[in-house]
């Protein structure tokens, strides 16, 4: 769901040359409504409308006060071209709610408005006409509004804030939780792993050794013929004696 809220001095509809509601000081919200819309949304929506601090308080601070706080008026216009998506330079609208559904939605999007705050401070337009909407912006001040996706994460940042901190805490105590037996499992098992063969020396050995003579990585304590710098072919070969997985030079 979309909304643009506009701060006014004053609004109105006109249908067919006949005005048909008008507020004076407050805010014109025009609405979209999308396909996966749902309740979760509608309520959403309306909380943030109208505790939107778009207004002055006594003192004259800016962006203190909301709708509610001031008891001014609220025009409400069903927009479904705010579900636009341009297909090229033309506008496309399959992302927006059908009109037999979102007429349904929009009436009890009106209804949630008015239950939360005072239903004669709540005007409309009429939903599915062509209207002419008249506002007057104050300021001008204009805010976009985005219910968030159905399954996404709060776009509130003291909320990310507070649930990237409950997570953190949340893996300290199930990393605290493991029992003791588990965590030498996992070191244990990291010690099996095969790692990868010694490059340099052993490399270039292979690629000196004649391919009938090529065996196996040599075992501890065996000795094997090797060159004396793994970077330069010498003429000169020395023998090596395998300790552990060091490379031990040992005169011929």
């Amino acid at each position: 769901m979309k909304a643009v809220v506009q701060r006014v001095t004053r609004a109105s509809v006109t249908v067919g040359g006949e005005q048909i509601s008008a507020i004076g000081r407050g805010i014109c919200v025009l609405l979209g409504i999308s396909l996966e819309d749902t309740q979760k949304e509608l309520e959403h929506m309306v909380r943030k409308i109208l505790n939107l601090r778009v207004f002055e308080d006594e003192s004259g601070k800016h962006w203190s006060k909301s709708v509610m706080d001031k008891q001014y008026e609220v025009l409400c216009i069903s927009q479904f071209t705010l579900q636009c998506v341009l297909k090229g330079n033309k506008p496309d609208f399959h992302l927006a709610m059908p009109t037999e559904q979102a007429e349904s939605f929009y009436n009890s999007f009106l209804e949630q408005l008015r239950k939360t705050y005072r239903p004669e401070l709540i005007k409309d337009g009429k939903f599915g006409t062509y209207m002419q909407v008249h506002i007057q912006n104050d300021g001008p001040v204009t805010i976009e509004l985005e219910s968030p996706a159905p399954g996404a994460a709060t776009s509130d940042p003291k909320q990310m804030r507070l649930s990237a901190s409950q997570r953190s805490h949340q893996m300290a105590l199930t990393v605290l939780q493991l029992p003791l037996t588990i965590c030498q499992s996992l070191k244990n098992s990291s010690r099996g792993k095969k790692r990868p063969e010694p490059r340099g020396l052993l490399n270039q050995a292979k690629k000196e050794t004649p391919p009938e003579k090529k065996t196996a990585v040599p075992a501890v304590g065996q000795r094997v013929t090797c060159l004396l710098n793994g970077s330069r072919r010498l003429r000169d070969e020395t023998q090596c004696i395998i300790i552990g997985r060091n490379w031990i030079l040992k005169n011929s």
